[in-house]
């Protein structure tokens, strides 16, 4: 019974070592590194390359999850790495970057907007790591997000960094307004809006050769005004927040009348079965 005990611990060892399963996570480390790296680029007043940083962690993190998928190399550990990662890449490299450049202009004020964007962003990982293993989650079931998530927050808070690349007015990094809009981005983080899950997007067959050349046009933009082009696509997603909202409300008024009228028509059976036809 021991060594059948033994041989399974090996077995066991011998998978959470294989590079299988090391895959996904060494991807969650690089995210977490370029996190880092733009913490240090906005330390030497280089903001262009920091938010670059931070967006190239966010790609890395829509990638390790579908590369544990794919390769079936999911694990609670991989879970936890992943949580701890986006807390420091998209919650304190965000806010750092951006008290770095405007907020410490009004210290207090500023820092206050940096502190709260970083503790909501913890804050939505530690209720999402939560509710792993629940069951009661309505936002889940029908397709949404609870708030923002965490990489698209911090792209987000990056809105008023792109407007001043793009245009090179120092309006856009006025201290005062930039914290207001940290704050925003904070409450929706820990929100309890339905947002839409890209992953549940279907879009119809007719529409799907148009969507491929928008994206390739998309791709175009990013390379010639890359700045304009992100700007363009966070408001863009801001403008379907509310969209969100509404379809969710939608699903959810079709899914409390659908029981109502089975029960109605369940009342109108006769109580004792009739004769058989």
């Amino acid at each position: 019974m021991i060594d059948r005990d033994h041989q399974r611990a090996e077995r066991r060892l011998a998978r959470s070592l294989s590079l299988r399963a090391l895959v996904p996570n060494a991807i969650t480390a690089a995210a977490l590194c370029s996190g880092l790296t733009g913490i240090r680029f906005a330390i030497a007043g280089d903001f262009e390359k920091s938010v670059q940083a931070v967006i190239l962690a966010g790609l890395l993190d829509g990638i390790d999850g579908r590369a544990a998928r794919l390769l079936k190399a999911q694990s609670r550990f991989g879970a936890e790495l992943d949580s701890l990662a986006d807390s420091i890449s998209f919650g304190v490299a965000p806010a750092l970057i951006v008290y770095l450049w405007s907020l410490r202009e009004q210290p207090s004020f500023g820092w206050i907007a940096a502190l709260a964007f970083a503790i909501c962003c913890v804050l939505r990982l530690a209720r999402f790591n939560a509710r792993l293993d629940s069951l009661d989650q309505p936002h889940k079931q029908a397709g949404f997000l609870t708030g923002v998530p965490a990489p698209v927050g911090a792209g987000l808070a990056f809105l008023p960094i792109y407007i001043w690349l793009a245009s090179g007015r120092e309006e856009f990094a006025h201290p005062g307004g930039v914290g207001i809009w940290m704050l925003l981005v904070a409450f929706l983080l820990i929100s309890n809006l339905p947002t839409f899950s890209w992953s549940r997007v279907r879009p119809p067959n007719h529409l799907r050769i148009g969507l491929l050349a928008l994206i390739g046009l998309l791709m175009a933009a990013l390379l010639t005004e890359p700045w304009l082009t992100l700007a363009g696509i966070t408001l863009a997603y801001l403008a379907l927040i509310p969209l969100g909202v509404l379809r969710y409300l939608k699903i959810r008024r079709r899914a409390s009348a659908s029981p109502v009228s089975h029960a109605g028509q369940h009342d109108q059976q006769p109580s004792a079965p009739g004769p058989r036809p």
